[in-house]
This record gives C-alpha cells, sequence and structure tokens, in this order.
C-alpha cells in the first residue's frame, strides 16, 4: 500500500471490521484510503453523501484502491439520530435514482423479504441456534410476509448505525460505510434507524423530513424487517461470540417480538 502514495506519506490503519481502511499523512495533508470500497462511491461522493473521492487505483491483483478526502468531525451519538437532517439525507439517499441505475447495472439482485429470510434460515441452521425467541420470531416473519412486498426498491444502505453517520467541522453530514448496500424496500433502514433511535411519538415528524407518511402499510413492513434486522444481529453476535452484544439484541428481539403481539414461549 505504501508504494501507491509515493515518498513521504505515513500510512496507520484507520481500524474498522476489515482492517482495508488506513489513514495516510504527510505534513498538513490527510487522506482515507481504503481497499476494495463500494464500487459506487464516485456517485456517492458526486451526491455529497460520502467525502469527496480524490482517485481511484486499480492494482495487478484487481484489487481497487480508493482515496478520500479526510473529514475532521465526529461520530454522531445515538441522541443525534432524530434529528431532522438525518432524515433529509436518508430521504435524499432512497431517492437517488443515479444510485438505483449504477446499482442495477453492478448485477446485484434485490434483497426480497423470501431471500432475506431464507439467508436467516440457512444461518440459524449452521449456527445450530434454536432458542425459543429466534424460533418466534421466525414463526412471525413467515405468518407475516405476504403483507409486505412493495414494487419500489431503493439503495439502502442496510447500517445505519449512529456510528456510521458523520458530521464535520463545517457541519456537512455524511453516511459512510457502504460495503453492506442492498436494493431493497427503504422499510429496512427506516425500521432500525426509527425502532433504535427515535421515539415513538416523533416518527410523524422524522418521517416528514425523509419525505413519506407514517401509514399503517409502512408500520407493518417496519416491524417486519426491524424482527428481521433483530434476528440477523443475534445471529451475528452469536458467530462472533461477542456476548455483550447478544445479550442486548436478544432483549431488542424480545421487545420487538413483544411489541408486535406475539407471545414468547418458555
Amino acid at each position: 500500500m505504501k508504494h501507491l502514495m509515493g515518498e513521504g506519506w505515513h500510512l496507520r490503519p484507520a481500524g474498522g471490521a476489515t482492517g482495508e481502511a488506513y489513514v495516510a499523512e504527510q505534513g498538513e495533508q490527510k487522506i482515507f484510503i481504503k481497499r476494495n470500497s463500494s464500487p459506487f462511491l464516485a456517485v456517492l461522493s458526486a451526491e455529497g453523501i460520502v467525502p469527496k473521492l480524490l482517485w481511484t487505483k486499480r492494482l495487478e491483483s484487481g484489487d481497487v484502491i480508493t482515496a478520500q478526502r479526510w473529514v475532521n468531525g465526529r461520530e454522531l451519538k445515538s441522541f443525534d439520530m432524530n434529528s431532522s437532517r438525518i432524515g433529509r439525507l436518508l430521504g435524499k439517499i432512497h431517492r437517488s435514482k443515479e444510485l438505483l441505475d449504477m446499482f442495477k447495472r453492478l448485477g446485484n439482485e434485490p434483497l426480497t423479504p423470501d431471500r432475506l429470510l431464507e439467508d436467516l434460515v440457512d444461518k440459524a441452521n449452521h449456527l445450530g441456534v434454536n432458542e425459543s425467541v429466534v424460533e418466534d420470531a421466525f414463526v412471525w416473519l413467515r405468518n407475516h410476509i405476504q403483507d409486505i412486498h412493495v414494487d419500489d426498491y431503493v439503495v439502502c444502505h442496510s447500517d445505519v448505525n449512529h456510528n456510521n453517520w458523520i458530521v464535520s467541522e463545517d457541519g456537512s453530514l455524511y453516511l459512510i460505510d457502504w460495503d453492506g448496500a442492498n436494493v431493497a424496500d427503504p422499510a429496512l433502514d427506516l425500521s432500525a434507524l426509527l425502532y433504535l433511535y427515535v421515539p415513538r411519538n416523533e416518527w410523524e415528524a422524522w418521517l416528514d423530513s425523509y419525505g413519506c407518511s407514517l401509514t399503517p402499510e409502512l408500520i407493518k413492513r417496519m416491524n417486519w424487517y426491524m424482527v428481521a434486522q433483530s434476528i440477523e444481529s443475534v445471529l451475528y453476535h452469536r458467530e462472533k461470540r461477542q456476548l455483550v452484544e447478544l445479550n442486548k439484541w436478544n432483549t431488542i428481539l424480545t421487545d420487538v417480538l413483544t411489541k408486535v403481539n406475539v407471545r414468547i414461549s418458555e
């Protein structure tokens, strides 16, 4: 990686789960380097959704290295997430035809409810997970899957955790880390953001800034996707043996099932 930067640049790991991100510094200059970032980073940059893309280089190995402008700022905290600015940016992302066209050109298949449920069941079987709360959740998902199909899919970030939102010193807002993006029902993003961060009595106002209304149909879809994503998080932390996070997501899953009137088996 160092030979790509030339003389005088110093690289250090930027952290993250993949270990493929670096901070490159030379004097006052500072840029963010990543290996095999999202293939539609250029579109995200052009629309101001991520920090500006500076250059892209393809290596002989086939790996692609990208460099972005370094942003001095901070990650958002949980209490920041009910801001109308978050709603406006997520609405802009979901309505972006450029992002959707780029994603389709890459040949990615939409993440339909059936495909999501099938993937979750396969992973649970692979891990040997048979806890009653997960089994009850799967039963509920199967029983309600016919209620949540939509015709208009959008590009979803798929991990709208507060740590992936950055506000710069000049006040610009960005949503970063697009490696897990999908074409899916917008309720995939909306459910996690609203359930985890926005008080229920503020959902209507938040969705107004996003650009839609809180309808019974949307609530059904968000319920379904929140149950599915809670299972996904339980399985992820179970596989990683991260017990604190596993217990947290087991509690979240139980709470969500209670809200949708599921009686948890003993």
